[in-house]
């Protein structure tokens, strides 16, 4: 009978293994990133597949001794890359140019949160979609916020690769994206608001501003090298004492990087350390969401389920962008670069969800649709991009 130890790491081969060798041989990488076979990877090991088709050998493996110091590891590689994007945030530049930033952020988030919402509220019309311990409001606005994500730190390897990151266009794009990051988690604690704990809340959101300032003022005073140690001190500080709050330890550990600012960290740094956490740690995460995939209502529910989420994610967000460049009248062919590359979801909505998973505000099944969602939405950005972006030509690329 082989150890816990050895199930662990048995476990381990198969989170790095199996998505790595798709990817690679399966040369994936135009339509799926790696990242996105890894999210992929973690639905087919979790119950809703590995779990269907080898029950016994998912049993033998992912057994609840060994379940536990997974999620632990998933923990603290979430809070980690939530914090690092929270870093990468850069506020005085979105503050700089507020107006256009404004009306565009205002419109990619907003349109798609309609959507999203009228979506929402028709799959509520059925039982099983809304969590538990959830009022309606809150569950269409959970899951009208999640289908007008943007994930940042996604739209950023996706910027890369199609090599527009550090030109105008994908600095303008990462500026809407980072605003719609900040009201993101606003709408997350509006909806997680526990008035049996309000006192709690109240009590860590000005603890959390007092400690902020004495935060920001050390960091300006000590080395990089020391900024790492007490950054990543400030971020355990601010999960445990969001998560006491009720705000959930998410919230904290994204407010914990946003009042930092990215200036105090190298650049080449930051961005090796995105990159290790993602190939490190993130899979075990990837892996702990797939084992919360379920098909309660049948494969042909979740999936239509996650098709009209699409439909209300990717139309709404391609009609708030086209309507904030109708408003501040841009050339043609911005506004359907700017809102493929908007619409990618991946890792945040995917956090996002977990933690309306983890409130009971959601279900698994819709869990899982939103899941197939994220997925689906991810892997049509690059296809889509590319060739938008050879027709555009270098003048729409590099205007600011």
């Amino acid at each position: 009978m082989p150890t816990t130890t050895e199930l662990f790491l048995l476990a381990m081969i198969l989170i790095f293994s199996v998505p790595y060798l798709v990817w690679r041989l399966g040369r994936t990488d135009y339509w799926a990133p790696l990242v996105v076979v890894q999210i992929v990877g973690g639905i087919l090991l979790g119950p809703g597949v590995l779990g269907r088709v080898f029950p016994d050998y998912y049993v033998f493996v992912f057994r609840p001794e060994v379940i536990a110091p997974l999620n632990g590891i998933a923990w603290w590689a979430v809070m980690i890359f939530v914090w690092l994007a929270g870093i990468e945030l850069d506020l005085r530049q979105a503050w700089a140019k507020r107006g256009e930033t404004g009306v565009t952020a205002g419109l990619a988030l907003g349109v798609p949160l309609l959507f999203g919402s009228a979506a929402a509220w028709v799959l509520l019309r059925s039982p099983g979609w809304a969590g538990p311990a959830a009022r309606e409001w809150q569950a269409v606005l959970g899951i009208g916020m999640a289908c007008a994500v943007t994930a940042l730190p996604i739209l950023v390897l996706l910027m890369e690769k199609l090599a527009i990151l550090r030109e105008p266009l994908g600095q303008r794009t990462l500026r809407y994206a980072s605003m719609d990051d900040v009201a993101i988690w606003g709408v997350l604690a509006l909806i997680l608001l526990d008035w049996e704990r309000v006192g709690r809340q109240v009590a860590f959101l000005v603890a959390f501003a007092i400690a902020a300032w004495a935060v920001r003022r050390l960091m300006a005073r000590i080395a990089e090298d020391d900024r790492w140690y007490v950054g990543l001190i400030w971020l355990a500080a601010a999960g445990f004492a969001s998560d006491w709050a009720g705000l959930h330890y998410m919230v904290g550990a994204f407010l914990a990087g946003a009042v930092l600012d990215a200036d105090w960290f190298n650049r080449e740094r930051l961005d090796f350390f995105r990159n290790a956490i993602l190939l490190a740690v993130m899979p075990v995460f990837f892996l702990s969401t797939g084992l919360r995939t379920r098909w309660d209502l049948g494969g042909v529910a979740v999936f239509g389920a996650a098709a009209l989420l699409l439909a209300a994610s990717v139309g709404g967000k391609l009609a708030g962008v086209h309507l904030a460049g109708r408003v501040l009248k841009w050339r043609p062919g911005e506004a359907s670069l700017i809102g493929w590359l908007l619409q990618t979801k991946a890792l945040i909505m995917i956090i996002f969800a977990n933690i309306l998973l983890d409130r009971q505000v959601i279900t698994n099944v819709t869990f899982t649709a939103l899941l197939l969602m994220a997925v689906a939405s991810t892997m049509l950005t690059v296809p889509v991009v590319t060739p938008k972006l050879r027709r555009a030509g270098a003048a729409l690329i590099k205007k600011s």
